[in-house]
């Protein structure tokens, strides 16, 4: 079966890539020539581990192509994914113009049965506006079909979700349209993954409803864990006890910065909005969003607490940028708030993250960016883990000690035993947890 992905972004890129390794061929189509062409190249422009090998295997077998030419990559296909960004509005609810744009050029490309797949996160409502453009632009009485099929991809492991996916959700009435995508994933079927069978606007909504759920939960988390602070509390032991609950269950109870990312903000406000559009308000979901805001403001001011003195004129480590780890992301990481927040406070900051930096050098160039872990602590008043990644999980303590100024470790992702921490001579603050030594700036 043929297939175009149109959007050879974050989500389009995976999602062709991993058709095209279950036997489909596959046409990625985006209209950046510069990214078309190092996709050609096989350079891939975003930071997902094992997507440039099972590129380069798919491309090799004849299975995976790029072209900037959408309409004949619509005319050959049998299904079109779209897969373009839906940027967030002011208002918060999403900009649906590349699907829009996108939609107009099927419908004038339409020449036999298409299944038009809605692959991007776009609010109820759109698989109807996508029906009414291609009928609007299709110069022929051709049919097709709508359908919605959300994707779960969590950037990191965006492979391992696809390829074993917690569910397939596939919303349409049309049942051709329903035998062809259950065609496409075939592999999924066959390996017992469950399939959720519903209408567009129920598979719409699952995507909004999903996402905000979960950062409820880590809002709701985050909440705990201050709460904790000021009760002499321990969150890890509160978490784990809610989380032996099997209605409640472990997962995103582990406090922090606050979430970001591209899609747990973004999706949030989204569906805020979609409530207003029907005259209601999600005041759960508004009270999610002014949670992690508060909490990522006020890591700042834990940081200054743990640091004698005060910001001002001090050297800050900050160890990681990306808003989570395996990921080169940062969009609304906490990160930023991080620094942006020292820098203002008359703090200088030396920084490193192993996939990010680049981006981030345009956006902060007061920052001293550094190779690793330890030159970042050579010399600094604190160090300070705003991003999990792996290599920050087992430093040199001793070496650590040595190289910092002062023996400060604020660890916002609580990856390190309190306990251990301070018999290597560290002054060790992190988040919601039971301090040492009764060490009160926890």
């Amino acid at each position: 079966m043929k297939i175009c992905i149109a959007g050879s972004g974050y989500v389009g890129l995976v999602t062709g890539t991993c058709l095209a390794d279950f036997g489909m061929h596959v046409v990625c189509v985006d209209k950046d020539e510069a990214k078309i062409e190092a996709l050609r190249c096989g350079k891939i422009p975003i930071y997902e581990p094992g997507l440039d090998t099972m590129v380069s295997k798919n491309m090799a077998a004849g299975r995976l192509e790029f072209s900037t030419e959408l309409g004949s990559s619509v005319r050959d296909a049998t299904a079109i994914f779209i897969a373009v960004g839906t940027p967030s509005r002011a208002d918060g609810s999403a900009d649906l113009v590349y699907v829009r744009q996108v939609a107009r050029s099927i419908g004038e490309n339409l020449n036999g049965y298409k299944v038009i797949v809605t692959k991007s996160t776009v609010p109820v409502g759109t698989g109807r506006m996508i029906e009414d453009v291609v009928k609007e632009a299709r110069n022929t009485d051709q049919d097709f079909a709508v359908v919605s099929n959300p994707e779960f991809l969590r950037e990191g492991s965006a492979i391992e979700d696809f390829l074993q996916p917690d569910r397939v959700v596939i919303g349409s009435l049309d049942q051709r349209a329903i035998d062809i995508m259950l065609d496409i994933y075939s592999p999924l079927r066959v390996a017992d993954v469950p399939f959720v069978i519903t209408s567009v606007e129920s598979a719409e909504l699952i995507k909004y409803a999903s996402n905000s759920f979960l950062a409820a939960k880590i809002s709701f988390i985050n909440e705990i864990a201050h709460l904790c602070e000021a009760l002499h509390a321990d969150v890890e032991v509160v978490a784990r006890g809610m989380g032996l609950d099997s209605r409640i269950g472990p997962k995103f109870l582990h406090p922090g910065p606050g979430f970001g990312g591209s899609c747990f903000p973004k999706d949030s406000r989204a569906i805020v909005q979609i409530a207003n559009n029907q005259g209601q308000r999600f005041r759960i979901m508004e009270a999610v969003l002014e949670v992690n805001q508060a909490t990522k403001d006020r890591m700042v001011d834990k940081i200054e607490s743990a640091i004698d003195g005060g910001l001002e004129g001090r050297t800050i480590g900050v160890l990681g940028l990306s808003f989570k780890p395996e990921t080169d992301d940062f969009r609304e990481s906490p990160a930023i708030e991080v620094v942006d927040g020292l820098l203002s406070r008359g703090a200088q900051v030396r920084a490193f993250d192993p996939a990010s930096m680049e981006e981030c050098r345009e956006r902060w160039p007061a920052v001293t960016f550094c190779n690793d872990a330890y030159e970042v602590a050579e010399g600094a008043h604190g160090l300070v883990i705003v991003t999990e990644w792996n290599q920050f999980r087992a430093l040199e303590l001793e070496k650590l000690h040595g190289l910092l100024d002062k023996p400060v470790v604020i660890d916002l992702r609580n990856i390190y035993d309190p306990a251990k921490m301070a018999a290597a001579g560290f002054r060790y603050v992190s988040v919601g947890r039971l301090p040492v030594g009764g060490d009160e700036s926890n």
